[in-house]
C-alpha cells in the first residue's frame, strides 16, 4: 500500500507547485517509486485540463496522474453539503494515482482569503487519504520568532486528535528580496541576506518540527526565454534570432549617453530603449558582434529605426540577437516587464527540469525514504541513475583533463562540475582566453578550477613520450611536434598518473581522443579489446548500449569481451546487468555468419563468466519486451527484460541508438570507452553542456574503479 504525503501550503506564493514537482523528483532520485496526484486543479476558469503540474509531469516522466476535479465542481458539491461525495470522488481518482507506487505526493490547496473553505478542504482531503502532511512556507522577510508562530500557527489547522501528522516543513524562497520598483525579480544580482532559519527558529530548535529542506532564492531558475517575455507583451518581432533559447537574466533601460550604458550589456541582458535611439542600438548591436549573448532588443513607442541604422546593424543580427517592438512607451514597457507573471510556461521544459533538480538538491530525501520504510527493490529510473552518478563521482574527487579547454561548451561545463563538486577540473589551454570565454558567456572561473598553458608545461612530457614510443622509433622532435596537439599532452598527462581521467571530443573526432590513448595508457590486461557503451536514460529504467562508437566488425572473441566490459560497466553504475546479445534472430530460429557470430560470442562470454546472466541471439524486440520475449524465448533469463544490450557490429550498434535517442527523445550519456588503464572518454561533437558534465562525471567514477583494479 502506497504512503502519501499531502503538500500544503501555509500562504499564497510559496511556491507550491515546484516544490511539489521537486519533491517527486527527489523521491524518484533515489529509486522510490513515486507517483502524483492533485484531487483538485485551483486554474483560471476551473479546466483541469490546463492544470501545470500535471502537464509537467507528464511531459518530463511516464508518470499518468488522473484529472483533478475542476474547482468548480468541488465548489458546487460543498455549497450543497456533498463533502462525503466529494471526498468519494477525490479518493477514487487516487486509486488511480496509487497503482504499483510506493509513496503518492499529493498537491494541495493554495490558501485564498477569497475562498475561506481552501484550508478546512486541505485538511480534510489529508485525513481522507492517511496522509502525512508536509507544510511549504515561504518566510517573506520574516524573522526568526515570525517565521516560527506562523509555522506554529499552520501546523495547528492539523492538530486535532483525528488529523493527519504535520511530518516536517520546506522552507523556499529563503533569501527572496523585496520588489524593487522595475527590477526583475529574476535579476541574478537581486538577493538578499537572511537569518540562519534552520538553527534560529525555535519551531526547528526545539524539534517540534523537521526542516526537511531549505530552498534558496534563486533568480536565475526565473529567467524567461525571450520567447516568453515577447508572447506575455504581445511584442512585435522584427528579428527572430534564438528567441526560443536565450534567457532574459536582467533588463536595462536606456537612455543614457554610450559611454554610461556600455557597463550594462552583460550576457542574458534585455536592452529596453526608444526604437529613435540610434545611438544605442549600434552600440547594442556592437555588444552582440563582440560575442556578448544578450537575451534581446526591445524597442519601445512603436517607433522603428531607419532603415540605414538597421543595415549597419545587420551582422549583429547574423549572432542570434532577437530585435522586438512594442507601442507603449518606455516607462510603461518597463513597468509591464518587472510585473510579468514568475510561472514557468508549459512548453518550458529545461526551465522545470532545473527547477526540479534544485528543488530536489535541497530536500532531505534520505531521511524521508528511511522515514517512510520503503522495503521494495530499488529501481534505477534516469534521475536516480544521474544522482548516483553525481554522488559517487564526488566522493571519487578525482582529477580530470579537459584538452579542449577554451572550448565554450568545455568551460561552462567545467565550472558546472567544479561547482557541483563533481571532479577537480583541469583545463588546458591559456589563461587569457580561457577568460574571455567565460566572460562572453556571462561566467566567473572559479578561483580553485585548475589552468595549464600547453607552452609552459609541453617540454616536461617530452622525453616521457620518448620513453613510451622508442619501441616505434619516436624521436624527441618528433614527440615535441605530436605534444603540440592538446589531447596528446593530455593524454600524456594521465598515462603519468598526473590526472585521473580525461574528457575530449567536443572538437575532435573519436580518432583524435580514442588514438593517443591507445598509444600512451593501452589496455589493460584482462581487454582484449577497447569498446564503448552509452547509457540510454528511457523514462522508466536505464538501459546499456555497446558497442556503438568504436569496433566496426568485432570477431566472436572480440565481441564476448564487449559483452563483459559492458556487464562490468553496468554493474559498476548501479544496473544489474542482465545481457542480450543482439541479432535479426532469436534462439536457433536462423543462420547465417552474422547470426553465427552472435552465437559463438554468447557462448564464449558465457564461459568466461558465468556468474552473469548471458543469452543471445536475441532479436531486439525479444530482448527488450516481456511479452514478446516470453513468446520468442520462454526459457531465457534475459528475454523481455534485458538491461545490457550489445549489439552485433558497430552499424547495427550506432544506428540503433540514434534511432532510439531521437525517436523517443532520450537521453544518451556517453560513449563512455572501456578496457583502457585509465578512463578517457570521447563525446559527441554536437554534445551539450549538460552531456559533457555527465561524462566528467563518468570519468571520474570510472577512475575508482580502474584504480580499485589496479
Amino acid at each position: 500500500m502506497a504512503k502519501n504525503l499531502f503538500i500544503a501550503p501555509t500562504a499564497l506564493e510559496s511556491g507550491l507547485t515546484s516544490v511539489c514537482l521537486g519533491l517527486f523528483r527527489a523521491l524518484d532520485s533515489v529509486g522510490v517509486r513515486v507517483s502524483f496526484f492533485k484531487p483538485v486543479a485551483q486554474s483560471d476558469g476551473g479546466d483541469a485540463d490546463e492544470d501545470r503540474s500535471i502537464n509537467f509531469l507528464r511531459s518530463l516522466s511516464t508518470v499518468r496522474p488522473p484529472e483533478p476535479i475542476t474547482l468548480q465542481r468541488a465548489q458546487s458539491l460543498l455549497n450543497k453539503g456533498n463533502q462525503d461525495q466529494l471526498m468519494e470522488e477525490i479518493i477514487g481518482r487516487y486509486q488511480q494515482a496509487a497503482e504499483d507506487a510506493d509513496v503518492v505526493v499529493v498537491e494541495g490547496l493554495i490558501p485564498d482569503r477569497s475562498e475561506a473553505y481552501t484550508a478546512r478542504l486541505n485538511v480534510e482531503m489529508a485525513r481522507n487519504l492517511s496522509a502525512e502532511v508536509i507544510l511549504v512556507s515561504a518566510p517573506e522577510g520574516r524573522d526568526p520568532k515570525e517565521l516560527s508562530d506562523w509555522l506554529d500557527f499552520s501546523a495547528r489547522l492539523f492538530a486535532d486528535p483525528q488529523d493527519p501528522e504535520v511530518l516536517g516543513v520546506i522552507l523556499n524562497k529563503v533569501g527572496q528580496p523585496e520588489k524593487n520598483g522595475l527590477t526583475p525579480d529574476h535579476d541574478p544580482d537581486a538577493r538578499s541576506a537572511h537569518p540562519d532559519y534552520p538553527t534560529e527558529c525555535s519551531i526547528f530548535s526545539d524539534q517540534k518540527l523537521r526542516l526537511l529542506g531549505c530552498i534558496p532564492w534563486q533568480p536565475e531558475l526565473l529567467a524567461p526565454r525571450t520567447l516568453d517575455v515577447a508572447r506575455d507583451i504581445d511584442a512585435d518581432i522584427l528579428h527572430e534570432g534564438d528567441l526560443n533559447q536565450r534567457r532574459i537574466q536582467r533588463v536595462t533601460v536606456c537612455a543614457n549617453t554610450i559611454p554610461n550604458m556600455v557597463e550594462t550589456l552583460r550576457p542574458g541582458t534585455l536592452v529596453v530603449t526608444p526604437g529613435d535611439r540610434e545611438d544605442i542600438i549600434v552600440t547594442t548591436a556592437l555588444a552582440a558582434l563582440n560575442g556578448v549573448p544578450l537575451s534581446g532588443l526591445l524597442l519601445t513607442g512603436g517607433l522603428t529605426p531607419d532603415e540605414r541604422t538597421l543595415e549597419v546593424a545587420r551582422g549583429a543580427f547574423q549572432t542570434g540577437l532577437p530585435v522586438m517592438r512594442i507601442d507603449t512607451n518606455t516607462y510603461e514597457t518597463a513597468r509591464r516587464l518587472a510585473t510579468l507573471s514568475r510561472e514557468v510556461p508549459v512548453d518550458d521544459a529545461e526551465r522545470i527540469e532545473r527547477v526540479m533538480d534544485s528543488v530536489a538538491e535541497a530536500i532531505d530525501t534520505h531521511w524521508l525514504r528511511d522515514h517512510l520504510s520503503i522495503e521494495r527493490e530499488r529501481r534505477l529510473s534516469p534521475p536516480a541513475f544521474r544522482y548516483n552518478l553525481s554522488e559517487r563521482a564526488r566522493a571519487a574527487n578525482k582529477r580530470i583533463v579537459l584538452p579542449e579547454g577554451d572550448e565554450p561548451r568545455t568551460v561552462q561545463a567545467a565550472i558546472r562540475s567544479q561547482e557541483r563538486g563533481l571532479a577537480r577540473c583541469v583545463l588546458i589551454g591559456q589563461r587569457e582566453t580561457i577568460d574571455q570565454v567565460a566572460r562572453a558567456q556571462g561566467l566567473t572561473l572559479p578561483a580553485e578550477l585548475e589552468i595549464m598553458d600547453p607552452d609552459e608545461i609541453r617540454g616536461r612530457y617530452i622525453e616521457p613520450m620518448v620513453e613510451r614510443r622508442k619501441h616505434k622509433g619516436l624521436a624527441p622532435d618528433m614527440a615535441e611536434a605530436q605534444l603540440e596537439d592538446n589531447v596528446v599532452l593530455a593524454t600524456m598527462m594521465v598515462a603519468l598518473d598526473e590526472a585521473d581521467g580525461l574528457v575530449s571530443g567536443a572538437v575532435h573526432t573519436t580518432a583524435n581522443t580514442v588514438r593517443p590513448a591507445l598509444q600512451l595508457i593501452k589496455t589493460h590486461e584482462a581487454a582484449k579489446v577497447v569498446s564503448s557503451v552509452f547509457f540510454m536514460c528511457l523514462p522508466e529504467q536505464v538501459l546499456v548500449y555497446g558497442d556503438c562508437a568504436i569496433n566496426p566488425d568485432p570477431n566472436d572473441e572480440q565481441l564476448a569481451d564487449i559483452a563483459i566490459q559492458s556487464a562490468d560497466s553496468a554493474e559498476r553504475f548501479g544496473i544489474t546487468p542482465r545481457i542480450a546479445m543482439i541479432s535479426y534472430s532469436t534462439g536457433a530460429s536462423g543462420s547465417g555468419d552474422d547470426v553465427d557470430k552472435v552465437r559463438r560470442a554468447t557462448a564464449i562470454a558465457q564461459e568466461r563468466r558465468p556468474d552473469l546472466l548471458i543469452d543471445g541471439p536475441l532479436q531486439y524486440d525479444a530482448a527488450a519486451i516481456e511479452s514478446v520475449g516470453k513468446s520468442k524465448a520462454p526459457d531465457s533469463p534475459v528475454a523481455g527484460r534485458a538491461t545490457v544490450f550489445i549489439f552485433p557490429d558497430l552499424n547495427t550498434g550506432n544506428t540503433t541508438y540514434k534511432a532510439v535517442q531521437r525517436s523517443a527523445n532520450v537521453i544518451s550519456i556517453g560513449p563512455m570507452l572501456q578496457g583502457l588503464r585509465k578512463p578517457v572518454n570521447d563525446l559527441s561533437r554536437g554534445a551539450l553542456v549538460d552531456d559533457i558534465v555527465g561524462t566528467i562525471a563518468l570519468t571520474a567514477v570510472q577512475a575508482v574503479r580502474q584504480e580499485d583494479a589496479g
